[in-house]
């Protein structure tokens, strides 16, 4: 039986809370929601590079694991941080691909050599990224609606209740948002 969002909800604040059996119950329910984004990732260029979708989700879970004191208000919330960190890894790895073509990139770790992670539809990760942050300077509400349905593909409702407002708001936003990034990343030259 699946859990209600309710109980997802409940179990991030008892982990944000130090409870361990909580953790234990909420990695199946959140692994396999990560593991269906990572494959709506990987499945938009198929053929660009293959890649394990656990090897991204294991990165984005493990990464995860690590933050200290992570407070976790809802499940929207918690898939909002996993966008965060999705991006980063994409982009990590895209700048280790792009070291690599000018002959770095050497001693990989193994967990990193599984991401073959394809730049989705021909856009180019680290011009969205420094585009991304260009628009944070400007409007970081925006930027954050982008990170949140690019890279976590959350619904319009699931951003507004992170970022505190209506769904109205946050589709403008996402509209705004994407004019803005296609004439910066345009003017930049990228794809």
């Amino acid at each position: 039986m699946e859990p209600n969002v309710g109980e997802v909800t409940q179990l991030l604040h008892r982990w944000s809370s130090g409870d361990g059996q909580a953790l234990e119950r909420l990695v199946p329910i959140v692994y396999d929601e990560l593991r269906r984004l990572a494959q709506y990732h990987l499945h938009r260029k198929p053929d660009a590079y293959t890649l394990q979708g656990t090897a991204l989700v294991h990165e984005v879970y493990l990464r995860l694991c690590n933050q200290k004191e992570l407070r976790l208000e809802s499940r929207a919330h918690f898939f909002a941080v996993a966008a965060q960190m999705m991006r980063r890894i994409l982009v990590d790895h895209a700048r280790r691909r792009g070291a690599g073509k000018r002959g770095g990139g050497a001693g990989f770790a193994p967990l990193e050599e599984a991401l073959n992670v394809p730049v989705q539809d021909g856009i180019d990760l680290l011009a969205l990224d420094e585009a991304l942050d260009g628009l944070a300077e400007v409007d970081a509400r925006k930027a954050r609606v982008v990170e949140m349905r690019f890279f976590a593909g959350l619904s319009a409702k699931e951003i507004a209740t992170v970022v505190g407002s209506t769904e109205a708001t946050v589709r403008r936003d996402w509209t705004i948002a994407r004019a803005w990034l296609y004439r910066r990343m345009e003017r930049a030259g990228a794809p």
